[in-house]
């Protein structure tokens, strides 16, 4: 795209005229990411585009092009458009788009991604097609357009108190021309009728009663049903199988070898089994006999890993990621220093909804429902491994049942269809629980040697961490680096990131805040170490460090002046330091920046003396910019990433042995129980800049918090995770 393009829209690319009954209007936009408005056709290869249709009725139909995981999108996007283009909420319809890289680009879901790439590219359709609207009517009546406003679907004239509804106005709009995006005024917040204003789930009613939305509910005539069988090591070759006794089995129509590629995140080594229904296919499956050759990672085990870790952490690292000042020359001059090692587990993503995908390949076509979060990604792999252009592959967006990262990678549907290619008729293929714990790409785990050094005053002088983790050479295993600029990096003079690496043979990936999810348990919690070394209130440490920054008007990737906010907000909201708690209770704080989103909070509980923990409560402070769009679903977000952090502090891990994961489904892979669930109270602080995205940002403080908190209860410091391996008990 040129610069001379960018910011203007054609009539013949903006406006296409429906074919709905009495007429109407067809609204498709193109935009560039986190730009502006920008030309387009329903045919063109390119970037995120939207479509709005206007019956003559004044319904405003918006097909939401995102994956929908939870996280809201399918509800707050459409919520963008609706504002600029001048409706009420309840004159919109909602409904899911496929997949359409000819009109659509950016249609993923992760990264907290939607908001920041969408909220000004959405607002300017909206304020687009307003504005044709009010040329339409301003023709028809011959006044000026400047004399007219609008107001719940309908254009007014005040002068003369005339009003024609956008349906009747939409055939006319069309045969207009386009204004250009650079005069569009678009709203400011004081005039915000719907964004800001909470709006329940446009697909609520639908999943309260039942209704098929998940790909897990997708049912098609003459379908079949499949599980593929896998090794429990990852990489593992088969060797032999026993077919035909599975070909007996009641119910089964095929059963046959499927043959992986290298790549661990991508099709391996497997059985399929297909059957009239998918308990006749497991069932089979149960009885399968076969044979792996299970490789190398079979010699892998968590506690290996713990042992080499303890080993290199006395070597010399392999790896220098960020060396500021002197750290050995501070530390040997520091009044006080602290070391500790840390460590956390690899966690699984356990969704609730288990990995899905229904695939019809029929000669020369490929139609796939999948419950993706990369869905341009699905269909390009299924192109590459079938032999087929990847315009002969159709895929539908599924809701999805939870992904948390899990459904960024897309194994399930390339196993969906390469099976189906044998079968002929459509097939579903369905993982158990056990599928999904045994072959995650699992959150990596990772352990911190870690020193400290603190001047006359109790001040942070020096930082030094030697972060052993997953990888070969100079490459990070997925998901299992650590950021150049990750605080306290900036904030002390002297500081040392380095690293080294062992050799992992289970793939890895993105976990719901990827990365800052286990980095700030350790940060936080030395940082916390190092207040209590100084006789520092853990709260007053913190601000001491931020101030520095902010006094100095050094420039660092977090924001001081935002983080410092939201950490004296939630100090507010919680009662820091004057609240009086009983023996056995506490209090810890907290802060992460991630995904674009400034959160601290505060974490109450309390220990029994035989060790239990009880969360009493949680007070979040958040600052995602300048409007929070649909508060109640902020809300939910929050509580949500709050209480996923928690289970993970409290209970989750998965631990390897024989190169197999250990745990296996709920049972010893536990989610966070109603019991569990502390109340959480969320406040939200409005800054400057255009809002970003929430899903993410507010897990990673809350296992630092908690563990500062037991700190605080016990005087017990918790450095490894999760909390279930502890004997916190007292007396």
């Amino acid at each position: 795209m040129s610069d001379s393009t960018k910011g203007r829209l054609s009539r013949r690319n903006f406006l296409r005229v429906s074919a709905l009954a009495g007429g109407g209007l067809l609204l498709s936009t193109r935009f560039e990411l986190l730009g502006t408005a920008s030309a387009a056709t329903a045919d063109a290869a390119g970037s995120l585009s939207t479509h709005v249709s206007i019956s003559p009725d004044g319904l405003v139909h918006i097909v939401a092009q995102n994956p929908e995981i939870g996280q809201g999108v399918k509800t707050m996007l459409p919520m963008l458009i609706a504002e600029e283009l001048d409706v009420a909420w309840e004159q919109v319809r909602v409904t899911q788009g496929d997949l359409d890289t000819d009109s659509f680009s950016g249609q993923f879901a992760g990264g907290s991604m939607a908001t920041p790439m969408h909220w000004k590219p959405m607002r300017v359709a909206g304020a687009t097609a307003r504005a044709m609207l009010i040329g339409a009517a301003a023709s028809r009546w011959g006044v000026s357009a400047d004399s007219l406003t609008t107001d719940a679907g309908a254009v007014l004239h005040k002068a003369t108190g005339r009003s024609l509804s956008y349906g009747e106005l939409a055939t006319e709009a069309a045969a207009l021309a386009v204004p250009s995006a650079d005069n569009l005024v678009l709203k400011t917040p004081q005039e915000f009728k719907i964004l800001g204003v909470s709006k329940p789930g446009v697909d609520n009613s639908k999943i309260v009663t039942g209704q098929p939305l998940f790909g897990i509910d997708v049912t098609l005539p003459g379908m079949k049903y499949a599980v593929f069988a896998k090794s429990p090591v990852y990489g593992a070759k088969l060797k032999a199988v026993d077919l035909e006794t599975v070909k007996q089995a009641a119910g089964v129509s095929h059963a046959f070898v499927v043959r992986g590629d290298t790549p661990l995140s991508g099709l391996q080594d497997g059985v399929a089994i297909v059957a009239d229904s998918w308990w006749a296919a497991k069932s089979a499956r149960d009885e399968l006999v076969v044979e792996w050759d299970e490789g190398p990672t079979a010699a892998q085990s968590s506690a290996g890993f713990a042992e080499q870790a303890e080993l290199l952490s006395k070597g010399e690292p392999t790896q220098v990621i960020k060396a500021d000042g002197n750290v050995e020359v501070a530390l040997g001059a520091a009044a006080k220093t602290v070391e500790a090692a840390y460590s956390y587990p690899f966690i699984a993503h356990a969704p609730l909804e288990p990995q899905n995908c229904t695939c019809h390949v029929t000669e020369g076509a490929v139609e796939i429902w999948a419950p993706s979060q990369t869905p341009e990604r699905a269909r390009d792999g299924v192109a590459e491994l079938l032999g087929i252009d990847k315009s002969k592959v159709t895929l539908h967006l599924t809701r999805m049942g939870g992904g948390f990262g899990r459904r960024l990678y897309n194994d399930f549907v390339m196993e969906s269809a390469q099976i189906a290619k044998q079968v002929g008729v459509p097939v579903k293929l369905l993982w158990t629980r056990e599928d999904d714990m045994a072959h995650d790409l699992y959150r990596p785990g990772g352990f911190h040697y870690l020193k400290g050094g603190l001047d006359a005053n109790g001040d942070l002088s020096a930082w030094y961490d030697h972060f052993v983790t997953f990888g070969e050479g100079k490459k990070f295993s997925a998901s299992a680096s650590m950021g150049l600029a990750e605080f306290p990096q900036g904030f002390v003079a002297d500081y040392s990131l380095v690293a080294s690496k062992m050799a992992l043979g289970v793939p890895t990936g993105a976990l719901r805040a990827p990365t800052s999810n286990a980095i700030s348990f350790v940060i936080q919690s030395f940082m916390d170490e190092l207040a209590h070394a100084g006789s520092k209130d853990p709260l007053e440490f913190r601000l001491q460090l931020l101030d520095k920054v902010i006094a100095a008007g050094t420039k660092t990737r977090l924001d001081a002046k935002r983080m410092r906010n939201v950490l004296l907000l939630v100090a507010e909201k919680s009662g820091w330091g004057k609240r009086q708690l009983a023996r056995g209770s506490g209090m810890g704080v907290a802060f992460h920046f991630s995904h674009r989103g400034y959160f601290a909070e505060v974490v109450q509980a309390t220990v029994s003396k035989r060790g239990d923990v009880a969360v009493d409560q949680i007070w979040v402070a958040g600052d995602v910019g300048n409007l929070i769009i649909n508060p109640i679903n902020a809300e939910n977000q929050v509580q949500g990433a709050v209480l996923d952090g928690l289970a993970q502090a409290l209970q989750q891990e998965i631990t390897f042995e024989g190169g197999a994961a250990k745990q296996s489904n709920f049972h010893n892979f536990k989610l966070l129980r109603m019991a569990q669930a502390p109340p959480i109270e969320v406040h939200f602080l409005q800054s400057e800049g255009d809002p970003t995205g929430l899903g993410e940002p507010a897990l990673p403080p809350v296992p630092p918090a908690l563990c500062n908190a037991i700190f605080a209860a016990t005087g017990q410091r918790v450095r490894s995770l999760p909390l279930a391996n502890h004997d916190l008990s007292w007396t």
